[in-house]
């Protein structure tokens, strides 16, 4: 640490990313990435002659992806901001609009944790039932800003829409924000909420479910207020904040509802087939209604299974944390992937 870093950084315990070591090929089973290619209309829209384009600035405006991201989901362009990934959304929401503090989950995504440190908010971490799952109740006392991902991560586990507006109904002044990164693999969004509550904001990514996690685009949707306000930040921080060939890329992905379809389907399959296969394995496995499942082995703890996975190609995502240490978080491959996964699982149970 040097001595020019601000001292309120000093405790500051940044995000660790999923690992990505270069020493060999690896399935990758640890960052939730989408194990399928961008779409054809992707491919078609970043073309040689928009590459040509980038000694040009970026629209700051984003109108073509907020206008696409706007007519899917029903809403007005003046309800969406375009970010660099979601994370820059939830820091625009943890640095402008947590007047009276953070609330957020113990087990989540632990970014929640470091913009709160970040931006030196009073945060109550909310601890989660002992099945992980959220109890809306315990959000019902706080007038802090509310952070929830739903589907949760790392556990999948998901609220309903019923239970969503409870929280919100129970404090119409307090910002409630909803984290649908994984929304599209199993859980039902409250992007149509954003009429009727105020004190809502949905924020989404096309890093999972539109395969474009290396282009970084995430938005967030909310009453055209919150996001004039969101806007306000976002071009007193970097009005050029997302690049010309990912806007191209995010208009073009959204409006491939085929794609997406196809390739979604095909993630929730392979979800499925591999939490009933880990389950007979002796495996417990939560109910994810995300691109990745949460399991713990019977008989070796979370670590020597990662470690092993890793040594025979495979990794996965451990944390480590107390209440999770005998987990693993698997993300969904395509049906391959899953096999082998499956088939390296099989030979460190037996010890092979």
């Amino acid at each position: 640490m040097s001595k020019f870093l601000a001292s309120k950084f000093d405790v500051l315990e940044a995000y660790t990313p999923g690992e990505q070591p270069q020493d060999k090929k690896y399935i990758k089973l640890n960052t939730n990435e989408s194990p399928f290619p961008p779409s054809p209309a992707v491919i078609s829209a970043v073309n040689s002659a928009e590459v040509g384009d980038l000694r040009l600035y970026s629209d700051p405006v984003c109108r073509e992806t907020r206008t696409a991201i706007a007519e899917v989901f029903g809403v007005g362009m003046e309800n969406v901001i375009v970010t660099n990934g979601s994370d820059e959304a939830l820091n625009f929401l943890f640095m402008a609009m947590c007047p009276k503090g953070a609330a957020f989950a113990d087990i989540t995504y632990g970014f929640y944790k470091v913009f709160g440190q970040l931006h030196g908010l009073d945060c109550e971490v909310i601890p989660l039932r002992e099945d992980f799952s959220i109890d809306p109740r315990d959000y019902s006392g706080t007038d802090k800003t509310v952070f929830i991902a739903n589907p949760n991560a790392p556990t999948g586990l998901v609220l309903t829409v019923e239970q969503i507006k409870g929280i919100l109904s129970e404090n119409p002044d307090r910002l409630v924000v909803i984290d649908e990164a994984y929304v599209d693999f199993g859980g039902e969004s409250v992007v149509p909420l954003v009429k009727k509550y105020k004190n809502l904001v949905a924020v989404g990514t096309f890093s999972k479910s539109r395969s474009l996690a290396g282009a970084r685009l995430g938005f967030a949707v909310a009453d055209a207020e919150i996001i004039a306000d969101l806007e306000t930040i976002r071009y007193s921080t970097n009005p050029y904040n997302v690049n010309r060939l990912t806007l191209l890329a995010g208009a073009a992905a959204i409006r491939d509802t085929a794609y997406f379809d196809k390739c979604r389907s095909a993630i929730i399959e392979a979800r499925e087939y591999t939490k009933a296969e880990l389950r007979k394995r002796g495996f417990t496995v939560t109910d994810s209604k995300a691109n990745f499942l949460f399991a713990k082995a019977n008989g070796i703890s979370g670590k020597d299974y990662y470690l092993g996975l890793k040594e025979r190609g495979v990794l996965v995502r451990y944390f480590g944390s107390p209440r999770i240490s005998d987990y693993v978080r698997i993300t969904v491959g395509t049906m391959e992937d899953m096999m082998t996964l499956l088939s390296e699982t099989d030979k460190i149970l037996q010890g092979v």
